[in-house]
């Protein structure tokens, strides 16, 4: 997997990008990073990137010019055939109004060869590079950063937990929040491995007990069947409390509609 970040702060990603998974992916060649400084495709003296927008306004656009320089010097398939999904490579533009990058995207992506992220940056990006050169916007929230880097460095982050061999276990990817990828051979969550698209459930380590706080018996009694049930009826538990959008997204079984009804009686 490759990614090119386009960016005016090419210093910033020294740091987020070298340590943990996506350092040893990295170092072990599953991923390459390539920063490329968005000045060095300017043309004039000042290596202007941005400009105030047409109709006014506050604030100051990127301009299109370095942009699409940029992009072209990296010998990218046509948008066309990008788009229509021929390339296994994309062009991401991270920006407020894009698409909510959620673990579904990142396991979309993650299928891909090549991933070029452009942050964007001030008030916005010339409508032109959206239109012209992205294959989609891409946001990680309902908020405004001061630019895409941050943005950058959480897709990669995420996709870079995807590849294969990045990550020490592979079935930690199968059992995280949000991830609707189970494991081969499994129809469903079971007692170890996948959130089936929910809230993670609660983890426990040594010591057993701790602070007068105990470790559930149900986990230390060695009944996989009961553990399982625990463990999904807790997810859903802690969806319903946190993050009741994602249950209209599921297909809940029986025994989850079961759980739920339990968990709606212990609240009244």
């Amino acid at each position: 997997m490759k990614f090119e970040i386009v960016t005016i702060f090419p210093d910033f990603f020294r740091g987020p990008l070298d340590y943990g998974i996506v350092r040893r992916a990295r170092e072990a060649g599953l991923i390459e990073i390539l920063v490329h400084d968005l000045r060095a495709f300017t043309t004039d003296r000042h290596k202007t990137v941005d400009d105030r927008p047409f109709g006014g306004g506050e604030g100051m656009v990127l301009k299109p010019e370095p942009l699409f320089a940029c992009a072209e010097s990296l010998g990218l398939a046509s948008q066309e055939n990008r788009r229509a999904g021929a390339a296994k490579e994309t062009v991401l533009l991270l920006s407020p109004q894009g698409r909510m990058f959620t673990q579904g995207v990142a396991e979309e992506l993650a299928r891909l060869e090549r991933i070029v992220l452009i942050c964007g940056r001030y008030e916005g990006v010339d409508e032109r590079v959206a239109e012209g050169l992205a294959d989609r916007e891409v946001s990680i929230g309902d908020y405004v950063l001061s630019g895409g880097e941050l943005g950058a460095a959480v897709i990669i982050d995420t996709i870079t937990r995807l590849v294969p061999g990045a990550l020490g276990n592979e079935a930690s990817a199968w059992q995280e929040s949000f991830s609707a990828t189970l494991k081969a051979g499994v129809n469903g969550p079971d007692s170890t491995c996948g959130s089936g698209g929910l809230l993670d459930y609660p983890h426990y380590t040594r010591p057993a007990e701790f602070r007068g706080m105990a470790v559930p018996e149900v986990l230390v009694g060695g009944n996989h069947e009961q553990i399982r049930k625990w463990r999904r009826r807790k997810a859903l538990e802690k969806t319903l409390r946190n993050r009741p959008d994602l249950l209209e997204r599921q297909e809940l079984s029986a025994e989850d509609r079961k759980f739920l009804a339990e968990i709606g009686q212990e609240s009244k």
